[in-house]
């Protein structure tokens, strides 16, 4: 799916001309096994989503990986479209860094993109060794050909948010990109922005921490994030610290597409709000709240009050539109961002949750909803858990929605995860007034794979997509 230019690289020239760009055919996507009592390797399944195909919404291949327990989580490119302009340079490597084990793999979808093979190992020794870091998160390709991937850990499970750097053709492991001692506190998720000489990262915890559930003890006791590092992108340091306000566990992190921005949104899980965080007047790096998920009043739950959970975000390639997830309370929410000062809800749908009908769990008082919504029932199956990790099309009409977020936190936020594996959906969305609608023609059941249910994660397509290419 690269571009038709013989003398540029992989990717588009720009956001707006990869909105331009063919139809999306198949997905990738990580299945963990690890917390599902399957003794099986975690894999890379394909999914087929082109309606013409007789294969459509179905899990074509499987990639097992060859250890037990990684807990793949997010994937990454050898490069993407901050190498647009160097011919030498194809998009035909995923990288899959492992949360739990540190692991490393390099997956060759280059020679046969709808089955594709394992390229390249990277052991956790080889990590721990040269860099120091463990538990790994984000991938990013860089302009220098590398590829970049955020930790959360050092090789004990304490905090520690660094970054691996692994040359972009052999994979060997560099050292760090940071400089020596130079590592932010915590770690999770990160972007960069080289015309503005910046980048910034995120904070989740320590996976000694968050790796075996979630304890609200740990957030009375501080041991979660509320910061966004800002770095200086050529010397490699923290430059700033933002300490946000009602801004607890900022996970997800996006800058506007175009590269000439100056501002960007985080989301903000455990305090269900979103960031904006920009350049200010003083050439300094402001944050500011801009969007507030209410919490709802229960009972039958963990807690007396249950916040959203935001837990993925995203944004159109054109900046118009800000998409995010709510894994507790089950909606998925579309705000118009062309005021970023002043975010609009125009769509809004609940894919499963804790609190719909029928549940264990029951709503005393919701300041947004007048009565708990039904649950999601697709081609006969009722959806278990809440929507989680989405991706959009490059043209911005169709989301896609997977509903596990880490095998701990499934195991105990949503018991029948595990035990019914996740879901892949699909959302059609009104691009020009806004709006979402489920497509009650789609569905990927983890529940029915071949070794037992299975638990999916992120989303990539072969030819990038809307949280995986930075541009220059």
């Amino acid at each position: 799916m690269d571009t038709k230019c013989t003398k540029c690289g992989p990717g588009y020239p720009t956001p707006l001309e990869a909105m331009k760009g063919p139809r999306e055919e198949i997905i990738y996507l990580p299945c963990i096994y690890r917390n599902t009592g399957t003794e099986a390797p975690d894999y890379l399944a394909t999914v087929d989503v082109d309606p013409k195909s007789p294969q459509y919404s179905q899990v074509i291949h499987r990639l097992p990986m060859p250890h037990l327990k990684d807990e793949l989580h997010h994937s990454g490119w050898n490069t993407c479209s901050s190498c647009f302009g160097d011919s030498t340079k194809s998009r035909n490597k995923l990288i899959l860094p492992s949360l739990i084990s540190s692991r490393i793999y390099v997956v060759d979808i280059g020679s046969v993109p709808r089955a594709p093979k394992l390229h390249k190992v990277i052991e956790p020794s080889e990590i721990h060794a040269k860099c120091g870091l463990g538990n790994l998160h984000t991938s990013h390709c860089l302009a220098s050909g590398e590829v970049m991937i955020s930790s959360l850990g050092d090789p004990q499970g304490n905090a520690k948010g660094g970054f691996v750097l692994l040359d972009g053709e052999t994979f060997e492991v560099k050292g760090t990109w940071e400089k020596p001692g130079g590592a932010a506190p915590m770690g999770y998720d990160f972007w960069y922005q080289p015309r503005h000489n910046v980048m910034v990262s995120t904070e989740w915890a320590a996976p000694n921490v968050f790796k075996d559930g979630f304890n609200p003890a740990h957030v009375e006791a501080g041991l979660y994030g509320s910061c966004i590092h800002v770095w200086d992108w050529q010397r490699h340091e923290i430059i700033q610290t933002l300490q946000m306000k009602d801004g607890l566990i900022p996970l997800e992190i996006r800058f506007l597409h175009n590269p000439a921005a100056t501002q960007g949104f985080v989301g903000c899980a455990l305090s269900s709000n979103i960031q904006r965080f920009y350049k200010n007047e003083r050439g300094t790096w402001s944050v500011e709240k801009v969007i507030q998920v209410s919490s709802k009043k229960v009972k039958g739950w963990m807690l007396p009050e249950m916040p959203g959970l935001i837990t993925d975000i995203l944004l159109s390639l054109d900046d118009r539109f800000l998409y995010f997830s709510n894994w507790v309370h089950g909606d998925i929410r579309q705000y118009d961002i062309s005021n970023p000062q002043k975010p609009r809800l125009v769509g809004q749908i609940f894919i499963g949750g804790s609190i719909v009908k029928g549940g264990p769990v029951q709503v005393l008082e919701d300041p947004e909803l007048k009565c708990q919504p039904e649950p999601l029932v697709i081609k006969g199956k009722r959806i278990p858990g809440g929507p989680q990790m989405i991706q959009l099309s490059l043209d911005g009409r169709r989301l896609y929605v997977t509903t596990s977020l880490y095998s701990a936190w499934d195991k105990q936020f949503y018991p029948d995860l595990p035990r019914e594996g996740s879901v892949m959906l699909q959302i059609d969305v009104d691009t020009v007034h806004g709006g979402l609608k489920l497509n009650p023609n789609f569905l990927v059941d983890f529940g029915r794979e071949p070794l037992g249910p299975a638990l999916a994660h992120e989303l990539r397509y072969p030819g990038g997509d809307c949280t995986s290419d930075i541009w220059l």
